[in-house]
């Protein structure tokens, strides 16, 4: 019996490591399940945070998931906290980096600061994007967005729906998006430095810092 007990408990130490709120090196994947807020709460607090406003997007400017020049899917998204929802397939002319991130993943709060700054310092150059993914908890990733200073535009993809067409394996997840709205690269990994993503902006989109 007391093997078993310690069978047992020893299993539950290792579920315990996959949860969200494990603060995790690696890339992580699943989220607790959470009750909705109201929609005018969430814009009080996307305001609040100073989150901008998605960009506008035409549904002509679409392409199908099933596209073989490698252009964004032809999914509609809802902009995080309130706000004109995205065609991701008409995110075009300018290069964009959209950062797949969800407020039960661990990683993802290391490196949103980093994204923030690009942000600030090459959102002139480069559209940077946020997609809360898997994620039940809207509030809770607006209020981290704040406590890690993003105010780059956020989209809302609680049902995972960009899953197959961006092969999402785990959080966080950078995809790199060229002017002409063509995935040129995939990062699946976490930044450690502002200077690490840096170098991956310049090295996928051809923008120097």
């Amino acid at each position: 019996m007391r093997r078993v007990a310690a069978a047992v408990l020893a299993g539950m130490i290792l579920s315990g490591c996959a949860a969200p709120s494990a603060e995790r090196s690696e890339p992580t994947f699943g989220g607790p399940a959470g009750k909705a807020p109201k929609a005018s709460e969430l814009a009080r607090a996307k305001a609040a945070a100073g989150i901008e406003d998605c960009p506008a997007t035409e549904e002509a400017a679409t392409k199908t998931p099933s596209s073989e020049d490698g252009g964004l899917s032809s999914l509609v998204l809802d902009c995080l906290g309130g706000g004109e929802p995205v065609h991701l397939a008409g995110l075009r002319g300018k290069p964009t980096v959209i950062n797949l991130w969800a407020s039960w993943c661990g990683p993802c709060r290391k490196e949103l600061p980093y994204l923030a700054k690009a942000h600030r310092e090459l959102g002139d150059r480069v559209q940077i994007l946020g997609i809360d993914f898997a994620d039940d908890e809207p509030s809770a990733a607006i209020e981290l967005a704040k406590l890690t200073g993003v105010t780059y535009p956020l989209l809302a993809d609680p049902k995972s729906s960009v899953k197959a067409d961006l092969k999402v394996v785990g959080l966080p997840q950078t995809v790199f998006v060229d002017a002409q709205g063509t995935i040129v690269a995939t990062d699946r990994r976490t930044y450690r430095s502002y200077d690490d993503l840096n170098n991956a902006i310049s090295k996928n989109l051809g923008v120097k810092p």
